[in-house]
């Protein structure tokens, strides 16, 4: 209610305001102004305000307002400045009540036709002016060259309000579609993380199953020869059967949450590099890196592996950020070479020394420590390699002069399908 009251005073005050911006064609008190058009784009603009009680309103006020303008500014008589001001209140009211009738509202997607309507009463409202004030002794004589005029300023008021409405509500769809965008590319980001630990728990899974297995084989064996332990290996088989268990719960969840938001099943490979560049952008922007970004992905491939590429080029882009000491240069490249489509991450930080390049992808390996000497956990490139294997490719390390140079080869014909085995391959 109050946000109401606010949107009506404000559509009220503006009205009186553009209508003092106005020129009087007939030399009488007739008036041309800003005013309707002021008022004809609130009730565009505002929807959530009533038409009928808004026009009421602001013709009363509109009123009031002229009054007390000449009173205090020019001491007209009240009762000459009654008879002067009251037609443009009656004005005011029969556009109120030509917009209400004529639904203006509800033709909002078709601009065209709210101009022609807007014309249309705009015109309508001016010909009963007219005649209340030749009723109250204004004799104002219509000629053909005065009904055109009043009929092109109809014409361009109303077509500069659906004009002006148009270019705002452009404006402010850009801005939702923008922040829709970023809500877009934020939730691929999170579902990406959740499918990396998806992948590996499953993986873990796969591993646990073959352990109960090989701990009740062991159990068996103990019982056929009547081991003292063999209690305790069916007491390990039980417990790592209940750890299987709590897995699957963990990841009936994990899988619940990456299908909570409906998010677009199939991109295309070049805005998937857009979303990778854009991320680690805003982290070398909030690491305080002045990092310059270059891509190179002109491939219009549609892919509906979009979990399993963001988490391999998320990984392989940020550990090219964090490598970089203060400034430098990351490149992200795209091709296919025959049934293979190639992507090349290279960056210009220090690089891996030679004796080391051959660890790069074992678990545990690092070059990564924080301010206080602590090593990061060192399993990034392992991920990457794992949902790489599972994709049937390969990540290797190149060879180059300076910084880091990696390549990731994925069959095309993987890319395209819709299900990855997330356990068929180890690590």
């Amino acid at each position: 209610m109050r946000e109401r009251l606010a949107i009506l005073t404000i559509i009220m005050f503006a009205t009186a305001f553009f209508g003092e911006m106005k020129v009087n064609p007939f030399g009488g008190s007739f008036r041309f102004s800003l005013g309707i058009a002021a008022f004809f784009f609130g009730l565009l603009w505002f929807r959530s305000v009533p038409v009928i009680p808004t026009g009421l309103l602001t013709g009363a006020f509109i009123l009031c307002f002229r009054l007390s303008f000449d009173q205090f500014f020019y001491g007209i008589a009240y009762t000459d400045s009654l008879q002067a001001h009251l037609p443009s209140a009656v004005y005011y009211v029969s556009f109120t009540l030509l917009i209400h009738m004529s639904r203006a509202r509800r033709h909002l997607e078709f601009p065209f036709r709210v101009g022609l309507i807007g014309t249309a009463v705009d015109f309508t409202s001016n010909m009963v002016e007219l005649l209340v004030r030749y009723s109250l002794g204004d004799h104002i004589s219509p000629t053909w060259q005065s009904i055109s005029l009043l009929l092109l300023f109809a014409s361009l008021r109303s077509m500069f309000v659906v004009g002006l409405y148009n270019n705002f509500s452009i404006r402010q769809l850009r801005a939702v579609g923008k922040v829709r965008q970023q809500e877009l590319e934020r939730l691929r980001m999170i579902n990406t993380n959740l499918y990396e630990e998806t992948f590996y728990l499953r993986k873990s899974m796969a591993h646990l199953e073959e352990i109960t297995r090989k701990s009740y084989q062991l159990y068996k064996r103990l019982c056929e020869t009547d081991h003292q332990d063999a209690s305790t290996a069916l007491h390990v088989t039980e417990n790592v059967h209940e750890v299987k268990k709590d897995s699957q719960r963990i990841l009936a969840g994990l899988s619940k949450l990456m299908h909570q938001e409906e998010l677009a099943s199939r991109i295309t490979v070049m805005e998937l590099c857009g979303l990778v560049i854009r991320t680690n952008r805003k982290y070398a922007e909030m690491l305080g890196k002045p990092i310059a970004f270059h891509e190179s992905c002109g491939i219009p491939l549609v892919t509906s592996q979009i979990y399993a590429l963001l988490s391999v080029l998320n990984n392989l882009v940020a550990n090219a950020v964090e490598a970089i000491g203060h400034a430098g240069r990351i490149e992200l490249a795209v091709h296919v070479d025959g049934r293979d489509l190639v992507f090349l991450v290279a960056d210009t930080g220090p690089g891996i020394p030679q004796e080391e390049q051959e660890w790069v992808f074992q678990s545990g390996y690092t070059t990564k420590y924080d301010t206080e000497g602590n090593a990061s956990t060192g399993i990034g490139l392992t991920h990457a390699l794992g949902i790489v294997h599972s994709l049937n490719g390969t990540l290797r390390l190149l060879p180059t002069s300076r910084g880091t140079r990696f390549e990731v080869r994925i069959p095309i014909d993987q890319l395209l399908s819709k299900e990855v085995v997330a356990c068929s391959v180890s690590t």
